[in-house]
């Protein structure tokens, strides 16, 4: 058990004999408020907020950070307000101690909702200190270092809660040992049967592979001794959580997954680094494609290192690791080792850095965010850290997930340019925005004036970030098209009457709205465009007594709504008919999905003719803008390449093809169903007369149903 004493000793190794004080002086100051109060161990409280504070003395943190690691749970335990440890310690460690305090005060709905809650309150005090989640951090790992003491469920939740959420945020800061430790103590909560197994096999495992293993440790060390490098060499092991997710995720057998043989090699500078590989790569055979340079482009959260594996003697496979004294403090403590080099070290300045965008990156998700579980679903996307490295045109490097899309990367660009991207160029070549994207690809984003994003991104974007600002643009766009939609739907209606909604006096609708329980008329003009009010009742209720009897209104008086093609989402256009402007159209109220557009003659239209009052009198605008899709059948001779020769027609004109698919009608002719989008009905004619020109060509028809 760590007493201040122990802790004093270690504290004055690296902080100032003032700094050392401030530390002890907090200790006592939990001690006295948490006095009386014991963990589930049996043990005093205080024993706790000294362990985490041991923690955090161990990865040289600031005193500060000791301080509140101290006092961390004064505030939600004790009943000690925020106002007296600003009083008795300072603002900052105040800060620090509440940004790390749960919210106890507050009622929540579920436990999901409460941690949620918690997490997003840390994140807007992390994003003012980064010092909150590294105390968190070191709560964390001596609450599961204490785990046993717990009934089973509640330790499988916290450890849950730890491999789903605090784990890949030690990840994300390079706090390899924190996470590894979280990581094992997790599994070992949640599948302790599973974690004795391969904890067992493991160490039969190290048994046999004991001798090989110092054999090519031995071999290693003496070529790069007799080089003349200073060199460590040591045996690198794999945990047991990372065993069993690579036993999952490939599928493969323990035996396989321990037949490579890792280590890691630390050198006294970069150049050294290079070196190394090189007199390694001249030892062992190099297996190609396997090399990964994180010195040159380092990971998002600041680790560095050279990665290669080699073939070693009777054809072991060999993983090397190769970095420098501080890039390992780096890879083991992370952005922690910032306070340990900040006086000069770049490598960890740049970590924090890091870790700094990260947070900033999480306080706007967290205000596009609709609530807290939203908010923390975002967060567990952002927190896989397989990583691609993409260039931008002008050569600057940008770290997204694997999977990771256009959209994605117009949106790590920034928001604006995301909103507006229409199209994009990899390595200079007209690609689709759904296109994965490979490291090392350059990614130039085309945007115009006026473009919005589209809500079939959803189904190929990665990152939280691009997903959060989509969902928030589309949440608010919906919102306005659907508004401006359910007015012209009103004011139509009210036509049939001799009124509008200008002419409709204030306090009557004030009281209607009231009496309907809206707060404002957008609500229910809302509530109109989706289909959940119909337009031609709530006309009637508006009007009362005037409604019994509709007014009897000349030709062209009740005029028709006009689309013009730029209403957004709560207009849509059916697919059984492909309406194009030009068609007659008439529209029909669905429930959520507002106004969906149909020919005239359309089929199912007719069949939806029993809920005539859902019916809407439409006709295209004027000015109608935008591309429409429309569906074409080429009835043709089998002829080798016509499709080809097809394709290329219509890109000659500047047509996108949407789908195209072929269906035999016998071995002589076959039919081509094409769906290009068109602007209008005399742009159509134009493509079908030229379509009509290819030899082979019988007969080219729309596609009416």
């Amino acid at each position: 058990m760590q007493t201040i004493d122990a802790l004093n000793s270690t504290l004055r190794s690296y902080l100032d004999p003032e700094q050392t004080n401030h530390v002890r002086r907090a200790y006592y100051f939990a001690e006295q408020a948490h006095f009386g109060q014991l963990r589930r161990s049996g043990e005093p409280y205080v024993t706790h907020p000294l362990a985490v504070a041991g923690i955090l003395a161990d990865m040289h943190m600031d005193h500060q950070s000791l301080m509140a690691a101290m006092l961390h749970d004064v505030i939600e335990d004790t009943g000690i307000e925020k106002s007296a440890i600003g009083n008795q310690f300072g603002p900052t460690v105040a800060e620090l101690v509440d940004g790390v305090s749960k919210l106890t005060q507050m009622e929540f709905g579920s436990l999901e909702e409460k941690q949620a809650e918690n997490f997003q309150k840390m994140a807007l005090a992390m994003a003012q200190d980064i010092r909150v989640i590294l105390v968190k951090l070191a709560d964390r790992l001596h609450n599961m270092r204490t785990l046993g003491v717990l009934h089973t469920e509640k330790a499988r939740r916290i450890a849950r809660e730890t491999l789903d959420i605090y784990a890949p945020i030690a990840m994300r800061l390079g706090m390899n040992t924190v996470r590894m430790e979280f990581e094992d103590r997790g599994f070992s909560a949640l599948y302790p049967m599973r974690a004795r197994r391969i904890d067992a096999a493991l160490r039969n495992a190290r048994g046999h592979r004991k001798e090989l293993v110092e054999k090519i440790r031995h071999q290693v060390e003496t070529t790069l001794t007799q080089e003349g490098h200073q060199v460590e060499v040591v045996g690198r092991e794999k945990h047991l959580y990372s065993i069993y997710k690579k036993m999952k995720s490939k599928r493969k057998a323990f035996s396989e997954i321990m037949d490579i043989y890792a280590f890691r090699i630390i050198v006294d500078s970069v150049d050294t680094c290079y070196r190394v590989l090189g007199s390694i790569h001249s030892l062992y055979k190099p297996v190609p494609g396997e090399f990964k340079d994180y010195i040159a482009i380092p990971k998002a959260n600041g680790y560095q290192s050279l990665h290669t594996v080699l073939m070693g003697m009777h054809g072991v496979p060999i993983e090397i690791q190769i970095r420098t004294r501080e890039m390992e403090e780096m890879a083991n403590n992370g952005i922690a080792a910032h306070w340990l080099y900040k006086s000069d070290g770049q490598s960890a300045n740049g970590s924090h850095a890091r870790a700094r965008q990260w947070v900033q990156g999480l306080l706007e998700m967290q205000q596009r965010a609709g609530n807290s579980l939203e908010f923390i679903e975002s967060v567990k996307i952002d927190l896989f850290p397989d990583e691609i490295y993409i260039f931008t045109p002008k050569g600057r490097i940008l770290e997204l997930p694997r999977g990771a899309t256009a959209v994605d990367f117009a949106y790590a660009v920034h928001t604006d340019v995301g909103n507006s991207c229409v199209a994009c160029r990899i390595n200079r070549r007209l690609a689709p925005l759904s296109e994965p994207l490979q490291s090392g690809q350059t990614v130039e984003i085309l945007t115009a004036t006026g473009a919005r994003p589209n809500p079939s991104w959803f189904n190929y974007t990665v990152t939280a970030k691009a997903r959060s600002n989509i969902r928030h643009f589309l949440k608010h766009q919906t919102r306005d098209d659907s508004v401006a939609l359910g007015r012209r739907l009103l004011d139509k209606a009210l036509t049939g009457f001799d009124s509008s909604l200008d002419q409709l006096p204030q306090d009557k609708l004030q009281d209607f709205l009231a009496h309907q329980h809206y707060t404002l008329l957008d609500d229910l003009l809302d509530e109109i465009a989706r289909g959940n009010r119909l337009p031609a009742i709530t006309a009637q209720q508006l009007l009362g007594e005037m409604a019994a009897n509709p007014i009897e209104r000349g030709d062209g008086a009740a005029q028709p709504v006009a689309i013009r093609g730029t209403e957004g989402f709560m207009v849509s256009y059916a697919k059984c008919c492909h309406p194009i402007p030009g068609d007659p159209i008439e529209g029909y109220l669905s429930f959520e999905k507002g106004v969906v557009v149909h020919r005239e003659r359309c089929n199912n239209l007719g069949d939806m003719r029993e809920n005539s009052e859902r019916l809407v009198a439409l006709r295209w605008d004027d000015e109608v803008e935008g591309e429409y899709p429309v569906e074409l059948r080429i009835e043709m001779e089998n002829r080798r390449g016509v499709i080809a020769v097809i394709a290329t027609r219509i890109n000659s004109m500047g047509v996108n093809i949407e789908k195209i698919s072929t269906d035999d009608k016998d071995y002589q002719f076959t039919y081509v169903l094409l769906e290009l989008l068109v602007r209008n009905r005399v742009h159509l004619a134009r493509i079908m007369k030229r379509l009509r020109t290819i030899n082979y060509v019988r007969k080219v028809t729309r596609v009416k149903n």
